[in-house]
Order: C-alpha cells, then structure tokens, then sequence
C-alpha cells in the first residue's frame, strides 16, 4: 500500500462530472456548436460533412385494385396477398391455403400452414392440443423467390425507402 487511498492494480482516474469538463461542452474551442462541425472520417483519413435528413415523399396516387385470380374477389388487404407460382396474378391468403388443400391428401393431425418466405407446408401435429411436437411431412413453394412481382413492387416501393 502506497498510502494514496487506492488498493491493488485499481488505475482508473477519479470521476470527472460532464458539465465540468470542456470535452463534453456543447460549443467546441471555436464556440460554434458541435452539430454544426464537421466530422472526422477515420477509414478515409479526412474531414466530411455529415448528410442531413429528408423526409421521404409520399405518394398520393390510390392503390391499384386487384382481383384474385383464384376466386375472382377484390383483394383488400394487400399486405396478405400472395402472388402464385404458375403466374404474376395475386392471390388471397386463404385462397392460397384453399387450394393446396384441394391438391393435397391430409391424413388425421396434418394441417396446412405457412412456415414462411413463401412457403406453405403440410405440418402433421401428434397430439391436437400440443402445437410444441410437429413434424413438416412436404414443403411447397409457393411464391418464387428470385422475382418479384409487379403488383407487389408498386407497393414495396410506395411504403419503403430502400
């Protein structure tokens, strides 16, 4: 013991308070406020402003009404609508379920279900009230993955930015 207050290896500097400091001052040495000042690019090794933000515009056009190809109905949630396999038309939800079910043979415990990235799947449960014990007995691809459709990119582009 060295008789400064500190015992063992503990080096850390006593608490300095924020308002205190000149380091976390609002205003730099210049007194222009820190928002204001450029920043300091570390990888390129020089100074750059940092871009500011613009809200993105919002498009007022209406959505395009579609009709589902499978039933004939206008789609009114887009946001469910799926696009089929074969073709570029959209499909409800439901609809999309409807029909693999036709096309399918479902013994008892299999159910029908979405198990994501547009895939469908006939899950068979053991035991009706434990949904924790499946297995996916078949997969079916529903929607394509490489392309996407032109109903569905209007509205990606309508509600995202990127």
């Amino acid at each position: 013991m060295n008789g400064s207050g500190r015992e063992g290896n503990n080096r850390r500097r006593p608490f300095k308070r924020r308002d205190r400091d000149e380091n976390w001052s609002r205003e730099g040495q210049d007194g222009k406020k820190r928002e204001h000042q450029p920043r300091y690019d570390k990888q390129k090794g020089i100074i750059v402003e940092r871009p500011k933000w613009s809200p993105p515009t919002i498009s007022h056009e209406p959505l395009p009404h579609l009709e589902c190809s499978c039933c004939g109905k206008p789609i009114k949630d887009m946001a469910l609508a799926m696009t089929e396999k074969s073709g570029k038309n959209p499909v409800h939800f439901d609809c999309a379920i409807v029909q693999i079910v036709k096309n399918e043979r479902l013994e008892k415990g299999d159910v029908v279900t979405y198990i994501g990235g547009g895939r469908f799947g006939v899950v068979h449960f053991d035991s009706p009230h434990d949904h924790r014990r499946f297995k996916i007995k078949k997969i079916f691809e529903y929607e394509e993955k490489e392309t996407r459709s032109e109903w569905r990119t209007i509205l990606a582009d309508r509600y995202s930015t990127t």
